[in-house]
Formats: structure tokens, C-alpha cells, sequence
């Protein structure tokens, strides 16, 4: 079994409530596995060396929210956007007609070249959505496409209600055939609960039928107003509740007393020109955040975590440390995982080397490309 020594770490961002920077630092991978991380000059022997010669070295990004099976363009939407147009959501439909056109090839080619764009970018895990099918066949195989790119693997069925059907009808739909069709495919169910997706009572019976199902629950919440989602997100021991941009004291206390995180998506207020999310009051209260794209073709086509940390730093109140937390350790509680989104002992070696002697760098050069390696699994991409 080879072991293998990276040192020369500038400053070692490990993740590690218990331990979470080390500067002059060393790791050493083990069989895919973080087996030991502290300084340099404590290191123990290892069959190879990898000398990264004072770069930062950080978690890779858990990008626990992202819709990349889809096809079409919608640049037409958002120039219309920059001209002064608000958001409502209504361009899904859009991206729904031209994902019902595309071939299985054609969907599953542009999902894999954003996966290896976000995999240059830093993103080691990254969750992937259904919903820009919206009938049974075409949700089903958007599915059994981002399978083959991910373990985290998200029905959205409920994300907007197709022209052709109205709402009561698609909700029976979503809820019983669609449902049974997808969650062989599916690891977690996720709903729109908005004005002009779902309400309240729609969301819940969609969300229940997953979750006796075997899914797991994640909603869209608090995007473009106040609504009961994130409190829904709450009472039912949702994983995540994403969004989160406008709340109530009520919601707040919520997930402060909850273990769903509170996934915020800065690259949709910057490309909606929306008011940001104030993760402040979040981390104040006692909430776990998580940073995440949204990566879509219509309100957030970035495929950047680093992006979206300079973003949380500069707009939403986070302190560099904060923000690198959320786009790894709190992307990771997101999705429920401890194998990933931070180095400590027995985790994925899943880690990014920075051309740059720390990790504040992410926000403090916004725009500029400092991924210098990526190992996936202990082995450099």
C-alpha cells in the first residue's frame, strides 16, 4: 500500500473544527485516505513526496447545489435581466423545452464538461438535480445521467409546473408516477416552494411521498420572498434548505434549532441582480451554512466555488475562514457527509493546492484562476 507525503504546505486548511489551520504543514494520503495531517517537521516517512512549495492547500469544494443536465441558452433571458427585467422564475420553462429535444448524448455531454470544469476549479463533490424535464421520461433520464457523474443525485420534478398540466394535477403526478420512476435514480427529493412553483401544502405532500420513498429531503426556499420553506425544510428534517434569502426572525430560529443547513447561492443574486442573503445573521445565530453555484443555464450558469466565495466575503458578511467553510464543510453537512469537505484523518483525500500561500486568496484575488493541482481520491488529476 503507497503512501504519499505532501508537505511544504504554506498553510493547511484542513477543514477540522478540532484543528482547522495549520501553517508550515505536511498530509499524508493513504489508500485514497487522509491518514495523517500537522507540520512538517512532524511528518513520518512515506513511500512518495509531493513538495507544493509553500502553497495553501484547502479541502476540495463540496458543491452540494447544482442543475446540470439541461440543454438550451438563455442569454436572452439575462441580457433582458442586465436591461432592468426582474427574476420570477419563468425562463425554467424555457431550458424545460429544449432538455425535452436533446438527445440522452447531447445532455450527458454538456453535463460532463461542467463537472470537469468545476473539477478544474476545485469542486471534488458536486450534487446534481433533475427538473428541467418535467414528465416522467425525461425526469427519469436526467436522472439516470447525473448517476453517472455523481452519487448526489437530486429529484426536482418539483420545479416549476409545466405549461400543458395544471397544479393539482402535476403535484399527483410528481408525487406518485414521477416519483416512482425516478428514485431508483434519485438520492434526495427537492421542491420549488415559491410563488409561481409551489406552495406550502403542494411542497409538503411532494416532499413527504420522497421521503417514504427512501429519499432524502432538500428544498428550494425563501429565493424571491418570505414562504413557509424554510420552515418546512425545518419540521421535516430537510437536509438543507437553499436559497434562504429572505427570512423571518421565525426562520432564522428555526434552523438555528434544526440540523438543516442553510445552503446560500450568491451566483444567483449577482446574476438576478437580487439582494444577497445575509449570512451574517445565519452564522450569529448559530446556523450552519453552506455555500454552493446553483449552477443553471438561467439564474446562475457559474460553475466556480471561488467565485461564490469572494461573493459571500464581499456581499453577504462572511469572513474569508467562514466562507471557505461553507464551500467545504458546510456544502459536506448539506449533503450529510463526513467523508468529505475537510482533511482530517480517514476522509477522502479530496484537496486542492492553491497558487497562493493561503486560502484568503480565494476572495482577495476574486476572478483570478488559482487552482494549481487537484487530487481526487489521493491521485493528482
Amino acid at each position: 500500500m503507497t503512501t504519499t507525503l505532501i508537505d511544504g504546505i504554506g498553510s493547511l486548511y484542513t477543514g477540522d473544527p478540532e484543528r482547522e489551520e495549520i501553517a508550515d504543514a505536511a498530509l499524508v494520503v493513504e489508500d485514497g485516505l487522509v491518514a495523517w495531517t500537522g507540520h512538517a517537521t512532524d511528518a513520518p516517512d512515506a513511500d512518495e513526496r509531493v513538495d507544493v512549495q509553500g502553497r495553501a492547500v484547502i479541502p476540495g469544494f463540496v458543491d452540494s447545489h447544482a442543475h446540470l443536465v439541461f440543454a438550451g441558452d438563455r442569454t436572452a433571458e439575462f441580457q433582458a435581466r442586465m436591461s432592468g427585467q426582474p427574476y420570477t422564475g419563468g425562463g425554467i420553462r424555457t431550458t424545460v423545452a429544449a432538455t425535452r429535444q436533446a438527445s440522452d448524448a447531447e445532455l450527458a455531454t454538456r453535463a460532463l464538461g461542467l463537472v470537469n470544469e468545476m473539477l478544474a476549479q476545485g469542486t471534488t463533490t458536486v450534487e446534481i438535480k433533475s427538473g428541467y424535464g418535467l414528465s416522467v421520461a425525461d425526469e427519469r433520464r436526467s436522472l439516470e445521467i447525473a448517476t453517472g457523474l455523481t452519487d448526489e443525485t437530486t429529484f426536482l420534478g418539483a420545479h416549476v409546473v409545466p405549461a400543458d398540466l395544471d397544479a393539482d394535477s402535476y403535484v399527483r403526478l410528481v408525487a406518485g408516477e414521477m416519483l416512482e420512476a425516478c428514485a431508483p435514480y434519485a438520492k434526495w427529493v427537492d421542491a420549488f416552494c415559491e410563488r409561481g412553483a409551489f406552495d406550502g401544502d403542494q411542497t409538503r405532500e411532494i416532499l413527504a411521498a420522497g421521503l417514504k420513498a427512501g429519499l432524502g429531503a432538500r428544498v428550494h426556499a425563501n429565493q424571491l420572498g418570505e414562504g413557509p420553506g424554510v420552515r418546512i425544510a425545518c419540521e421535516l428534517g430537510a437536509a438543507s434548505a437553499d436559497h434562504c434569502t429572505h427570512l423571518t426572525p421565525g426562520d432564522v430560529e428555526a434552523l438555528a434549532s434544526s440540523d438543516t443547513v442553510a445552503t446560500l447561492l450568491p451566483g444567483a443574486e449577482f446574476s438576478t441582480r437580487s439582494p444577497y442573503p445575509d449570512a451574517r445573521r445565519l452564522i450569529d445565530a448559530g446556523v450552519t451554512v453552506a455555500l454552493a453555484t446553483d449552477c443553471n443555464p438561467g439564474s446562475s450558469f457559474t460553475s466556480s466555488m471561488a467565485f461564490c466565495v469572494a461573493l459571500a466575503v464581499r456581499e453577504m458578511g462572511m469572513t474569508p475562514v467562514e466562507a471557505v467553510r461553507a464551500a467545504t464543510y458546510g456544502g459536506a453537512r448539506a449533503l450529510r457527509r463526513t467523508d468529505v469537505g475537510w482533511l482530517r484523518r480517514g476522509a477522502r483525500a479530496d484537496l486542492v493546492v492553491l497558487d497562493a500561500p493561503s486560502y484568503v486568496h480565494l476572495a482577495y484575488r476574486p476572478g483570478v484562476p488559482l487552482v494549481h493541482q487537484v487530487f481526487h481520491g489521493g491521485l493528482l488529476l
